[in-house]
């Protein structure tokens, strides 16, 4: 599938989504993050899981195989629909080299996202899990990092940088 037909079924899907990732949070409510916790994730709540699910697989292979036009085009597609980027994600169980490299590749491609410094909490994570599955995390953060874009976005580095921060150990519990 050529990026051209992702970027389309993206921006449907982003307008499916936009609702949900829209709609108001009563922070006064105590119950509010009882409720969203309990609640179907945004993209079965917008019925269209199985094709955000594709898209993001279509995205990620496009990103991990292709060349930096590419690459460029997947960041582009991740900030131009936000609703999507905010709800498209991987599943949240996994244990291996690969699924953990699939998700920073994940991160890598939504290029600093809405908030860098979450994108940088999520690769802390992400690293943190690694570790705790006895994943030596330094080649694959390297090999991401010549993935990423050294675009400083925000003034706080690049997506390189970042990832290459996934080195420190915090503790994040």
């Amino acid at each position: 599938m050529s990026l051209a037909a992702v970027r389309a079924d993206v921006a449907v899907i982003d307008d499916l989504l936009r609702y949900v990732a829209k709609r108001p949070v009563d922070l006064s409510d105590p119950n509010a993050l009882a409720e969203i916790r309990k609640a179907q994730s945004p993209v079965e709540e917008a019925g269209v899981a199985a094709e955000a699910s594709a898209a993001l697989d279509a995205l990620l292979d496009a990103y991990e195989t292709g060349g930096a036009p590419a690459r460029e085009e997947v960041r582009d597609i991740f900030r131009a629909y936000p609703s999507f980027r905010w709800a498209a994600h991987l599943p949240v169980v996994w244990n291996s080299v690969g699924e953990f490299r699939r998700r920073l590749v994940h991160v890598s491609a939504m290029d600093q996202g809405a908030d860098p410094r979450d994108e940088l909490m999520t690769i802390w994570w992400l690293c943190n899990r690694a570790r705790e599955c006895a994943i030596d995390v330094e080649p694959v953060l390297r090999e991401v990092a010549n993935l990423s874009s050294d675009a400083d976005l925000y003034g706080i580095g690049s997506m390189q940088m970042l990832i290459m921060r996934g080195l420190e150990v915090h503790d994040l519990g």
